[in-house]
């Protein structure tokens, strides 16, 4: 699947027959050209950057439709040669034999949520961008704030006022530029946040946030992002998850000898993010304070004596790992996979 270019490949399931075409991206076309071939017809394509449209299209015409994951295909290790007709041939026999590894088709309410989520994503990225371009040009300048954390109200008045001091005219004009794309970046974002809050306040993902908030360092931004990220929790277990978000560890393994390195770094790699952030919250001493209670109110209670012995398990981990001396962004990561399970737990929970 191409913006400008479908190769297709079909083989009749009984004779061996193989068909191949050049089609355009139109699903009108592509139906088209399925529906004339005989017999009962499924389909599969790689997931890419066309989206799901072509599978909506072919399910609501009642023709089975699979989205394969690229990363997971079989592919001869001799095979040098790769061409779109060649991929196309492949595909059709991984279905055939049924060796494929289907993603989760998202609805179209779900997908729209998950680009509302990634959309802040993106602006959380551009703001820390456009700060750092600020904040390097005022260190080359010879100015450096020390008047305790940056970006606050205390912090912005600082700024002001060393942009005024700046000699050069040039580098003022720079300066206000940098200083403009920082405000501008802030308010997009914020504007998101308050659209993710009102998304998650009433959706069909509220009852996993509310559960999923149980947990320390799982706030609304957090638990929203997890729930339409993972779509459908239960294609997962409490292990398996790990894997989802390439928090588990790389393994080569021979023989009698197994030797295990650094984590994956497969999968999602928003959610990894999001759950390395999470887990340092469980690093401090566990208090239920104001916060806490308040998203509480919005669960259950069975959601609640989860969340309660998930948020004390994780902090005795923390305290364990640092009892073994060790390094504290390994043991973070290592909570981090844990808190993955926990999260699981609470959004297949049924109260």
């Amino acid at each position: 699947m191409h913006a400008r270019s479908v190769a297709a490949a079909a083989i009749d399931g009984v004779t061996g027959e193989l068909v191949q075409a050049k089609l355009t991206p139109s699903h009108e076309h592509v139906r088209s050209w399925i529906q004339n071939l005989s017999g009962p017809v499924a389909v599969a394509y790689e997931a890419g950057p066309t989206g799901f449209g072509l599978s909506r299209s072919l399910n609501a015409a009642g023709i089975r439709c699979e989205v394969v994951a690229p990363s997971k295909l079989q592919r001869p290790t001799g095979d040098r040669v790769k061409t779109d007709a060649k991929d196309a041939v492949h595909l059709a026999r991984l279905l055939r034999l049924d060796e494929f590894t289907a993603v989760a088709v998202p609805t179209i309410e779900q997908e729209s949520a998950r680009d509302l989520v990634r959309a802040r994503e993106d602006a959380r990225g551009d703001l820390m961008r456009a700060r750092h371009r600020l904040s390097k040009l005022l260190l080359r300048q010879g100015f450096v704030y020390s008047g305790g954390q940056a970006w606050t109200g205390i912090h912005d008045q600082w700024l002001r006022q060393t942009g005024r001091e700046l000699g050069s005219a040039a580098t003022r004009m720079t300066f206000e530029s940098d200083y403009d794309a920082v405000l501008s970046v802030k308010a997009r974002r914020d504007r998101l946040d308050d659209a993710i809050a009102q998304m998650a306040a009433d959706c069909e993902f509220t009852p996993v946030v509310h559960r999923l908030g149980c947990l320390r360092g799982v706030g609304t931004l957090t638990g929203f992002a997890l729930a339409v990220e993972v779509g459908d929790w239960d294609r997962f277990t409490g292990k398996t998850i790990g894997s989802f978000v390439g928090l588990v560890p790389s393994e080569h393994s021979s023989g009698v000898s197994r030797v295990q390195g650094s984590i994956t770094k497969t999968g999602n790699t928003h959610l990894r993010r999001l759950l390395v952030e999470s887990a340092w919250h469980h690093r401090p001493v566990h208090r239920v304070g104001k916060t806490m209670r308040d998203r509480w109110e919005l669960a259950g209670p069975a959601a609640r004596a989860r969340g309660d012995e998930g948020n004390r398990r994780l902090h005795h981990r923390w305290n364990t790992m640092r009892a073994r001396h060790k390094r504290h962004t390994v043991a973070n990561v290592a909570i981090a996979r844990e808190l993955a399970g926990w999260c699981w737990s609470l959004a297949v929970l049924e109260e």
